[in-house]
């Protein structure tokens, strides 16, 4: 099922004084770090979670338009709290804009994280520069929001790799968490992680 997700709002000089955002982080400082971020974009309605279940409180009592989510949430998954986003059926909540921001950007977690419906995987340490690239990139995209049995979240294709081998005629492979074990592998770059994370147009 394909639905269209509400985009933030982008016309000429972007003004995001209108959203409301949610910063999950289980580090003070780290929740300290993405609302000072967003105060310097001129986002004054913050919202605030060092757990996964104050998220969610805050999201089933606030209409939020963009969430900002650590890969860790103090022995909780960020990935985890992106599923349930995505699956609970919080309108318009679940179709928000959601960011997964990692100190640890292996390729497998980073397309864990992907299939679990994030907009966007973003390296720490990070940069104001890049997380408004990723808020602008989402605002004027024109990407369609996926509902189905096997992924819930934003369109995942991609315009090199296009159709997933194990996924012929269209359909989406199971967002369910693989099994993964000790970190392999180097830390991917923002580069790497937006072509995994980003979608292009496909030839279906």
């Amino acid at each position: 099922m394909l639905t269209d997700a509400p985009a933030l709002p982008v016309a000429g000089r972007i003004n995001l004084r209108a959203l409301k955002a949610l910063c999950v982080d289980a580090n003070p400082l780290g929740l300290d770090i993405l609302s000072q971020t967003l105060l310097g974009f001129g986002v004054d309605r913050i919202f605030r979670a060092p757990t996964m279940a104050e998220a969610q409180s805050i999201l089933k009592a606030e209409t939020i338009d963009l969430v900002l989510c650590d890969a860790e949430l103090g022995g909780e998954s960020g990935n985890d709290f992106v599923r349930w986003l995505r699956l609970s059926r919080l309108e318009p909540n679940c179709h928000a804009p959601t960011f997964v921001i990692t100190g640890h950007a292996l390729e497998p977690e980073v397309i864990n994280a992907r299939d679990c419906g994030s907009s966007f995987v973003i390296a720490k340490p990070l940069t104001p520069a890049v997380l408004m690239q990723r808020i602008l990139w989402v605002a004027a995209a024109d990407r369609p929001f996926i509902e189905s049995d096997h992924y819930t979240g934003p369109d995942r294709r991609f315009k090199n790799q296009g159709i997933p081998p194990e996924a012929p005629k269209g359909r989406r492979k199971s967002d369910t968490a693989e099994a993964l074990g000790a970190p392999t592998g180097h830390n991917m770059s923002q580069e790497e992680l937006d072509g995994l994370v980003k979608p292009q147009k496909v030839t279906l």
